[in-house]
């Protein structure tokens, strides 16, 4: 039997009864979960019926391949008609409790008052389990309708202190999600009452016999910390497992992630990715550094959690933002597609497929059902980037070392550039160039002076907004914000800094920061550290400065490696070049990183995945022609 014969048997062979290893404890998978979700294809129009077909053909197809979870995504409570849109108001189903219930007109099971339970056991029916997006806290509109509290103890009007408490009693209008402030804002956790409405709102959904949680607008720049811990309790305490996922991720870090991984079974760590180049770019970087944090795996929820480099954007889609379901093929070419997927696996990133699968094409099937690529996504260990590889003849160390700095990629700044505000994560080193004037007495500037290798390269200053305090509103805000102020780019300017999120970013967008109309509002709340960081209350990022110029890195070799279940290697090399690029590696330089654990001698056998090669016994030096934009997966046997 040939090589390649043997690698696609085995492949098949552990797939399959990787299938039975997969589950943890309750039920929870302890691999990287695999589902559909409707949002790539159908943005927040998907309705029943569309969402049971698509739910169908994973039963059908993918289900024996590991992808079990159908996953419902936002705005299923929001009117389909004339006038809603994705941050409009007045348009929402609510029950008489404050929660949101789906949209009778696009949900037609749900008319009978039981919401999602009737989809759930179709879902069940075929063999998946059923999920949902939510939003953050509560919504708006519930807010402003002080609907009383449920207290799912006595199914009555949640009472403590002798009164009666409402959505308004609990709602924190100071922290709205920043790209939906119509929409939905954070519940106060402190409260008995806010507690209360987060029971109420996930024994509603384990009523609907909910399998997956999809929490949105709490992680990245619109972090609640708070109610990412208390919803996982809540879920931990439910008689039914409900996995915990969190999106979307926005300049999250692996030092933001450490709090909170440990509460959830999967969380994004990019925006939205979407089906452009730069988008996938955006990845390597975010999935370098979360794997050198060792975040690949880690403790969970649910046994482990994983770092989610988003949806796959491939097949037939729609658009970001649109109110239309989908209508286009995927912008990536087939090479693009193989990297991303490549990437994907290798980082052992979940996979939730995201295109229409009533109009899926053979090659959109065999990319997310290539069994090589599932075993490496389920069962490989020892992921990480491989700094050691080489194009042409030149052998160099890649310039990609584990540095958490994804937003600051330039090596300098031109002294004459103006410079813009951006956010990046605290631990970043260039965040930390901050301070108070000697001579400003009164701390009303804060100017940032950065410099590198005794390179002063850029200067500016912030004023501090001096409020007039000629309300009661506006001295109870200055105690609830006591040590934290407002930021003006003039004194006479009457426009506050916060960040940027007003909208959904898309991956490779970087989060800036922008002046808005002031008002006592969390978003737009500074304090600064003695280390020289300016810190956004809301978001936890902090405040730096760079070149407009800076955009994602579209060109280099990028390589990935792991181990595999049974003594295998697997190598991939990354072309980001716009031009068909040869990269290499040594088959010592392998060996050193992975401790010659896995190395018998200076020799493997290799298979390469894409062109289906087999590639005999390779010593020294492994090479390959990669395609622009394209990768190469080889499956290395070393111990020969």
């Amino acid at each position: 039997m040939t090589a390649s014969a043997l690698v696609l048997l085995y492949c098949a062979l552990v797939l399959f009864s990787g299938l039975f290893e997969a589950f943890g404890r309750d039920g929870i998978v302890t691999t990287p979960p695999r589902g559909w979700n409707s949002y790539d294809s159908f943005s927040w129009i998907v309705d029943e019926e569309a969402f049971l077909d698509n739910a169908n053909f994973v039963s059908s197809r993918l289900l024996d391949f590991g992808y079990e979870y159908v996953v419902i995504d936002f705005l299923w409570y929001r009117k389909n008609v004339k006038g809603s849109s994705l941050d409009s108001y007045g348009y929402d189903n609510l029950d008489d409790w404050g929660r949101l219930v789906p949209d009778p007109d696009r949900w037609p099971s749900s008319r009978n008052g039981t919401g999602f339970k009737q989809i759930a056991q179709k879902v069940h029916d075929m063999g998946l389990k059923f999920g949902i997006h939510v939003m953050r806290g509560i919504s708006l509109e519930a807010v402003n309708g002080n609907k009383p509290i449920l207290d799912v103890t006595t199914g009555l009007p949640y009472v403590e202190g002798g009164r009666k408490w409402q959505a308004g009693d609990i709602g924190m209008r100071d922290m709205p999600c920043a790209w939906m402030q119509n929409g939905f804002m954070s519940v106060n956790t402190d409260l008995g009452a806010g507690l209360a409405f987060l029971r109420s709102l996930y024994e509603q959904y384990a009523e609907w016999d909910v399998d997956f949680v999809k929490l949105d607008c709490v992680f990245g720049d619109d972090l609640d910390k708070d109610e990412i811990i208390v919803v996982s309790q809540i879920l931990e305490e439910l008689d039914r497992p409900v996995l915990l996922s969190l999106s979307p991720g926005t300049s999250v870090t692996p030092y933001m992630a450490d709090p909170i991984s440990d509460y959830v079974d999967m969380y994004r760590i990019t925006a939205d990715d979407w089906d452009t180049w730069n988008d996938v770019v955006a990845h390597f970087d975010v999935a370098r550094d979360f794997a050198a944090a060792k975040k690949i795996g880690a403790n969970g929820l649910h046994g482990k959690s994983w770092p989610d480099l988003d949806m796959l954007p491939l097949g037939w889609l729609t658009d970001p933002g649109v109110q239309q379901g989908p209508h286009r093929k995927c912008n990536l070419n087939l090479d693009e597609q193989k990297t991303q997927l490549t990437l994907w696996s290798m980082a052992k990133s979940p996979l939730m497929f995201g295109g229409d699968l009533r109009n899926i094409d053979d090659t959109t099937l065999n990319l997310i059902t290539n069994p090589t690529l599932l075993e490496i996504n389920s069962y490989s260990e020892n992921n990480m980037e491989f700094p050691l590889v080489f194009t042409g003849n030149l052998h160099r160390k890649i310039d990609h070392v584990s540095t958490w700095s994804p937003l600051w990629s330039r090596k300098h700044i031109d002294a004459h550039e103006k410079l813009v505000l951006e956010l990046t994560g605290c631990f970043n080193e260039k965040s930390k160039g901050w301070s108070i004037p000697t001579d400003d007495q009164d701390f009303n500037q804060i100017c940032w002076n950065y410099t590198s290798k005794n390179i002063r390269i850029g200067s500016s200053c912030l004023h501090k907004r001096i409020p007039l305090l000629t309300s009661d509103e506006e001295v109870i805000y200055k105690q609830k914000y006591e040590g934290k102020f407002q930021l003006l780019a003039t004194r006479s300017m009457d426009a506050c800094l916060e960040p940027s999120a007003r909208r959904k970013l898309t991956a490779s967008e970087r989060l800036s920061a922008f002046f808005s109309t002031c008002k006592w509002n969390a978003i737009q709340m500074w304090s600064l550290n003695d280390d020289g960081a300016l810190i956004n209350s809301y978001s936890g990022l902090c405040a730096t400065m760079a070149s407009p110029r800076d955009t994602v890195n579209s060109g280099g070799a990028r390589a990935w490696v792991a181990t595999g279940r049974r003594g295998e290697v697997y190598l991939s090399f990354f072309n980001l070049n716009p031009v068909n690029t040869s990269i290499s590696a040594t088959i010592g330089d392998l060996a050193k990183l992975l401790d010659r654990k896995f190395f018998a001698s200076s020799s493997c056998r290799c298979y390469e995945v894409w062109t289906g090669n087999e590639l005999g016994v390779v010593q020294g030096t492994l090479s390959m022609m990669v395609a622009s934009h394209g990768a190469a997966l080889f499956v290395l046997n070393c111990n020969i």
